[in-house]
């Protein structure tokens, strides 16, 4: 489906929010999408499922793949050392694979890599302006916006076409990041959402991973008389909503399908998945470097318990967490600390529960950075560095602060894919693109979702237009990453 961007008159972030929200209204007027049927010019055949779930691991804020999974030259700081000069900020080591390295700090994950492929030349559009949003939409859609209608996100497609793999588990499952209350919080809220496939279909929002176990509880003292009491009335404030004139009965169906989902949940043993203080102290100690690091445990716990799809999130607010528009190597430092262990155990605990095979983890981030280029070499993107210096004269300036989409890394474990492989690489020197075996967003997805056995090509018509799950049904599986 195309979409109404133009990279030569690129969107600001508030004409961006504008217009998402008209979409977001008009999809709820639309009536129930319609599965596609094959045709000779476009056929679907749906692969065999190489995996049942999904977990995705997403760094965003834009993880610098040259201090973290795609080692340069490095210099030591040193005051002086020219900015030119300044490619990685960590050293390299080694890992499980004899000829693979990785930055110094990640040594946990070092230690996991044989049992995954690590991909070096994953590429990103520039899309006339970078911002952290609209790139974060587009990766988690497939589609930049603003589109005509609310694209869904990958769990939801994932949730609407394969469905649940425990009815009493929610299918889609969005751990680590809060949608209100910090910047940005309507950009996320426009892709995290099941978009025109309605409420049911959308994610389970846990921002607080110790908390998670209080959602899907009954309120303290609340008997199971007036629980479902209160679950009837809220049915009927839903039917007298101010929005049931605007919304179709498709929407309003999915909403109240949702919500018999959550109650079904809630009167469930199943919800003890979402407790990790029931996890075993030595266990629990272990992913505990942070809420990103319970996320993890988190997302283990309910891919245990059912759920399709979960993703775990540093969470995205402007100029923190890996959005190292400055302080950019001390900041990669405490990152490093806070998803090191935890991706290497969620590897190592799906592994040894006999999961992982059959679970598919991606780590991965919305585009890279480089300490001089925004975009790729030639952009016409505007510099969002906060301090332009030719050359390091404190630690503030030492590390990769601009936006960079011409090479980044992404990693992937269980699901059917190599072990011990290594696929594409950037340029040793400045500029850091890709030079070998670009991999797109189209085809990334297009391969995640052959793992989950769903073909790149699988569409909905909406309004009478068809809508796939990667852009216009194009997206092909990278086959070489499978075993």
């Amino acid at each position: 489906m195309n979409n109404t961007f133009n990279e030569d008159n690129p969107l600001t972030r508030r004409e961006l929010i504008e217009q998402m929200s008209k979409v977001s209204l008009a999809t709820l007027a639309m009536g129930a999408p319609r599965l596609l049927a094959s045709s000779p010019a476009l056929p679907v055949v749906q692969p065999p499922a190489r995996a049942d779930a999904c977990i995705l691991i997403w760094l965003a804020g834009g993880m610098a793949a040259p201090d973290t999974l795609d080692p340069k030259r490095y210099h030591p700081f040193a005051p002086g050392l020219k900015v030119a000069n300044m490619l990685s900020t960590f050293p390299s080591i080694d890992t499980s694979v004899d000829d693979i390295k990785i930055c110094a700090g990640l040594e946990n994950i070092a230690s996991v890599l044989d049992r995954g492929t690590l991909i070096r030349s994953h590429v990103q559009p520039d899309l006339g302006s970078i911002l952290h949003s609209r790139h974060q939409y587009h990766w988690h859609t497939g589609y930049v916006p603003p589109t005509t209608v609310a694209a869904p996100h990958l769990g939801a497609w994932m949730a609407k076409v394969l469905g649940p793999r425990n009815t009493v588990m929610p299918a889609f499952v969005n751990i680590g990041q809060r949608l209100e209350g910090v910047g940005e919080s309507e950009e996320l809220k426009a892709f995290t959402t099941g978009g025109f496939f309605g409420s049911e279909f959308g994610p389970l929002n846990l921002p607080y991973p110790d908390q998670a176990a209080q959602s899907v509880r009954p309120p303290q003292g609340m008997d199971a008389q007036r629980f479902a009491n209160r679950d009837r009335l809220f049915k009927q404030l839903v039917d007298a909503s101010p929005n049931r004139d605007v919304m179709s009965d498709h929407h309003h169906e999915s909403m109240v399908r949702s919500l018999d989902n959550a109650y079904r949940l809630l009167s469930s043993h199943h919800r003890d998945a979402f407790d990790i203080s029931l996890e075993p102290k030595e266990s629990f100690e272990k992913y505990n470097t942070g809420r990103f690091g319970q996320g993890c445990l988190l997302a283990r716990r309910l891919v245990e318990a059912g759920s399709r799809f979960v993703e775990v999130t540093t969470e995205y607010v402007p100029f923190l967490h890996f959005d190292t528009h400055n302080d950019g190597h001390t900041t990669m430092a405490r990152m490093h600390s806070e998803i090191d262990q935890p991706i290497a155990q969620l590897v190592l605990d799906l592994e040894s529960r006999g999961l992982l095979e059959r679970t598919l983890v991606v780590v991965a981030s919305e585009f890279s950075r480089d300490a001089l280029i925004e975009g790729v070499p030639g952009s016409s993107a505007r510099d969002q560095a906060r301090e332009n210096v030719e050359a390091v004269s404190e630690l503030k300036h030492y590390g990769l602060h601009r936006h960079f989409t011409g090479g980044s890394s992404v990693l992937l474990f269980g699901g059917g894919i190599k072990r011990g492989f290594l696929y594409g690489a950037t340029a040793p020197e400045r500029p850091l693109v890709a030079v070998s075996n670009p991999v797109s967003i189209a085809d990334l997805h297009a391969t995640i979702l052959n793992a989950m056995g769903i073909s790149p090509r699988t569409g909905y018509e909406i309004e009478g237009r068809p809508f796939y799950v990667t852009q216009d049904g194009q997206g092909q599986p990278v086959a070489d990453l499978f075993a």
